[in-house]
């Protein structure tokens, strides 16, 4: 008698039964109808393409989460897509190399990431957009607030939108003046809320007085956009009071637009270090762990792909749009939501 096979999926791997599968492709549908509705086009990209074109549009950590394999009919190396922005970014540069006016693009679809432990890898939903050709911060305040509608679209309303941004960063570290080694270590403290370790790290900086105190905040700096405020009577230099002005002006323009939304800032913001420009924006809502949307500004990536162009983007995570709609469906009535606590960043 034949062995009966073992039926299994690969780690991080999982089938939907009818009624998630029916959640999923509402959610996604919904997010989708308010993107168009907003005027961005709805396009399909492969699951997976050469790896030496994908990783032209990916940062470090998502170089380190990228599932490689060899082609068997050309004998070249092709990835699974663990991020789809840069497969948006090459189609905008091929499709779209004459277009003159700003590109407006949505997608759906899954990408699998590469993990550490033992679940090897993971599957993800995604649908987004992508905005090229309108700089911040007006393109920034546009994205955000397509972003609160289309949660809202989905059943998630008042979101808490967490900012900060990647050049503010980018300022801070070169006004210190580290050795190369150390670098990588302040972003560490400051990623973590880690004042103590980043005193530590500062003792090696050559930088001005200024830059080091103000640097010594970054972990404090976190909370109510009125941090801005407080951040902007400290700055030691230009280029950071240019990164802290944009700020308050996306925050401004959010507020013209009237959105249902709380807003918090995040000076600390180092994620994404080599791969954003601008800011960086999450999306929290009760119910759901993690961010259930994340994006940010990325203007040089679509130069890595021979046409520059200022662009700025969010993909939404379904899965966590759907743990977070079941989590409140399930909530007592009259539950408070509440913002989202200063986070331990990896």
């Amino acid at each position: 008698m034949a062995e009966t096979p073992i039926l299994r999926l690969p780690a991080g791997m999982r089938d939907h039964a009818p009624a998630a599968a029916s959640a999923r492709r509402r959610i996604v549908d919904g997010l989708l109808s308010t993107f168009e509705r907003r005027g961005f086009a709805r396009v399909v990209t492969p699951a997976f393409e050469y790896e030496e074109v994908l990783a032209l549009g990916l940062g470090d950590a998502a170089r380190a989460a990228t599932f490689r394999f060899v082609e068997p009919s050309s004998g070249e190396v092709v990835a699974l897509r663990p991020d789809i922005t840069p497969q948006i970014a090459r189609l905008i540069a091929t499709r779209y190399r004459d277009e003159p006016g700003p590109v407006r693009l949505c997608y759906e679809g899954t990408v699998v990431r590469l993990e550490r432990g033992a679940r090897g890898q993971r599957e993800l939903m995604q649908a987004g957009v992508e905005l090229a050709g309108v700089p911040g911060p007006e393109g920034d305040a546009d994205a955000i607030s397509l972003a609160v509608e289309a949660l809202a679209a989905v059943g998630l309303r008042r979101p808490t939108i967490d900012l900060g941004h990647l050049g503010l960063a980018r300022e801070v570290l070169s006004a210190l003046a580290l050795p190369d080694a150390a670098l990588g270590e302040a972003r560490r403290c400051i990623a973590k809320h880690d004042g103590a370790g980043l005193s530590d790290v500062l003792k090696q900086a050559s930088g001005t007085r200024a830059a080091i105190e103000f640097a010594r905040l970054l972990p404090e700096l976190s909370g109510a956009p009125a941090v801005l405020d407080d951040a902007r009577a400290q700055a030691p230099n230009g280029g950071i009071r240019r990164a802290l002005a944009e700020l308050a002006a996306i925050v401004a323009a959010i507020g013209g637009r009237k959105l249902d939304v709380r807003l918090h800032v995040d000076l600390g913001e180092v994620r994404g270090f080599d791969y954003y420009t601008g800011v960086r924006f999450q999306a929290f809502v009760p119910g759901a762990a993690s961010a259930v949307l994340q994006g940010g500004r990325y203007d040089d990536l679509l130069a890595r792909y021979g046409r520059p162009s200022p662009a700025v983007g969010f993909a939404v995570d379904v899965d966590a749009v759907v743990g977070a709609l079941e989590s409140s469906a399930g909530a007592p009535a009259g539950s408070k939501r509440k913002p989202p606590r200063a986070r331990k960043k990896s």
